[in-house]
């Protein structure tokens, strides 16, 4: 249980960081960039990948639909930060565990319970509480937490094919989609330095370190819990969701005094409800 809390408190610190990182004349780009060179060099250093099982035969569409997908997503991620908040952003990122689920049932066949159908009956409007923002003068903010749930629903997909590959270690599949994802961001940042002449500054290096190093911890602890609860998986998956939904949530509230509607705290409390009733349908 300590790795589950550790986990939580570590995605909601990425969180947190971009957050307070938006106070700062900063770079999104090369904190992201920054990001993943710190946690490549971790996982090297954690898990010392064996690059002699690397061969031919690995999945090399999904590591490289990771690659791209996975920095693109961290782009979108701070920009819902920035503009709707970490509650909302959060709560977007978290319900994504329903793309996997439905995916189960309609790519891998799995059979659905009642308890499961009512979960989605509940996701659903619980999605529509939360991100209903009375009207701005930009009203397309709602697009960027859209984007961040589907985004990582992709994502937790694309991870658990690269679990079902068993000729190869999940640590090492970790390393390659890491190092994959370095070199886009690279790439992107220096387009910028070279083209829009942005200059590369040193705080946006301790903030990427800093992601970094939570992101990694994220993952890693993520990886200890499933370890120590290896027969009730659904416990890791669901309890992570519930635990960054509500301190994400008290964190944006009492930290950042982030406004939420009577609306807002319905949908985060049909949210957990609904995750709730995923557990339960997985005993």
């Amino acid at each position: 249980m300590v790795f589950l809390v550790l986990s939580v408190i570590c995605s909601v610190s990425v969180g947190v960081i971009f957050k307070v990182a938006r106070n700062y004349s900063i770079n999104i780009p090369q904190i992201i960039a920054a990001n993943y060179l710190i946690a490549l060099s971790l996982c090297y250093f954690f898990f010392r990948p064996d690059f002699a099982e690397i061969g031919e035969e690995i999945p090399w569409k999904i590591y490289f639909s990771l690659g791209v997908l996975m920095p693109s997503i961290f782009l979108f991620l701070a920009a819902s930060i920035k503009n709707v908040g970490i509650v909302k952003t959060d709560a977007a990122q978290r319900l994504s565990l329903f793309i996997p689920i439905l995916a189960a049932w309609l790519i891998f066949d799995e059979k659905f319970s009642a308890l499961k159908i009512a979960a989605f009956g509940i996701a659903f409007p619980a999605l529509l509480f939360i991100l209903n923002k009375p009207a701005e003068k930009t009203s397309n903010k709602w697009v960027y937490p859209a984007i961040v749930l589907v985004g990582f629903g992709i994502i937790d997909i694309l991870f658990k094919q690269i679990a079902l590959f068993t000729d190869l270690r999940y640590t090492t599949s970790l390393f390659i989609v890491f190092g994959l994802a370095l070199p886009i961001m690279l790439v992107v940042v220096g387009y910028e330095m070279g083209f829009k002449k942005v200059k590369f500054d040193y705080k946006n290096l301790l903030f990427g370190s800093l992601v970094g190093i939570f992101n990694f911890g994220n993952i890693l602890f993520y990886l200890k819990a499933h370890q120590s609860f290896a027969e009730n998986p659904s416990t890791v998956f669901a309890g992570m969701n519930m635990g960054v939904i509500l301190i994400g949530s008290l964190t944006g509230i009492f930290i950042f005094k982030e406004k939420l509607s009577k609306m807002n705290y319905a949908g985060l409390f049909l949210a957990l409800i609904a995750i709730v009733l995923i557990v339960l349908s997985q005993q």
